[in-house]
């Protein structure tokens, strides 16, 4: 039997692959078990430069919510957030203006034990374990009732997480919740993988997610499909493009293949 790390809350069974701890190695992060690294380098394997897409998408954070707080925005929920690994948005934020407050949102456990860990002592930084699904209990949460203002404007994220939710749990319908619960002049970030330029590479790492018995499973979305998502708000230039696209602050931001700057699509959208 394989003994845990003392670091990996109890329940949580390191024998099936995370989808969570398989990013958090792509990004070269610590907190994963060799069954994560299994399937992220498989997934390498079929298709190459895939760590790259996962910089240049996690890149992209850091962008979206300088943009945000250019925007006057100081508070934020970052649905999904994960396993900690740099620049996060509390520490990107706060960079900003000490004063911005994040609420992070993910069921994984170990994402969640590592984020209280990660946050203890910051007072206007919080996480919430619960599924994206249910906003309802997320924005009753504690958490959110003790950081966030909901009548005030509000930097949503929704990082890597819509091509998770499939077409029959109805993810516009999913946003719809989440964007009734905001007010005016309020932000959304949204990124998802697409396989409009891909190909049978990236079908090929469908399917390895597939076969490793890990719970969750891509659902492809072509670029008018994403689009869709951002009913309600009013897209922000430059629209919905290859994840590097999506005004890069130098060449790092776009460096790699032209395949993997739109491997993921980028947006950001506003209410009115």
């Amino acid at each position: 039997m394989t003994r845990s790390p003392e670091w990996v809350p109890p329940g949580v069974d390191i024998s099936v692959p995370s989808i969570a701890r398989t990013y958090d190695f792509m990004l070269g992060g610590g907190h994963n078990f060799a069954v994560d690294r299994a399937v992220g380098e498989e997934i390498e394997r079929v298709m190459p430069g895939l760590r790259d897409s996962a910089r240049v998408s996690r890149a992209f954070l850091g962008r979206a919510v300088r943009f945000m707080t250019g925007q006057g925005i100081r508070q934020f929920l970052d649905i999904g957030s994960g396993i900690p690994t740099v620049a996060n948005v509390h520490e990107v934020a706060q960079a900003q203006d000490p004063d911005c407050r994040v609420v992070y949102v993910d069921r994984d456990p170990v994402a969640v034990a590592h984020s209280e860990l990660m946050l203890a002592g910051n007072d206007r930084a919080a996480i919430v374990q619960a599924d994206m699904r249910d906003p309802e209990k997320i924005l009753d949460s504690p958490q959110v009732r003790e950081l966030i203002d909901l009548d005030e404007p509000l930097g949503l994220l929704m990082l890597l997480m819509l091509h998770w939710v499939p077409d029959e749990s109805g993810p516009l319908e999913l946003v719809g919740r989440y964007r009734a619960a905001l007010a005016p002049g309020s932000f959304f970030a949204l990124t998802h993988v697409t396989g409009d330029h891909q190909g049978e590479n990236l079908e090929e790492a469908t399917e390895v997610i597939k076969e490793s018995r890990s719970p969750d499973q891509v659902t492809l979305r072509t670029h008018a499909q994403v689009s869709a998502l951002f009913a309600g708000f009013e897209l922000i230039e430059p629209g919905l493009v290859g994840c590097g696209e999506w005004r890069p602050s130098g060449p790092a931001d776009i460096a790699g293949a032209a395949a993997m700057n739109t491997l993921v699509y980028a947006g950001i959208g506003r209410t009115s």
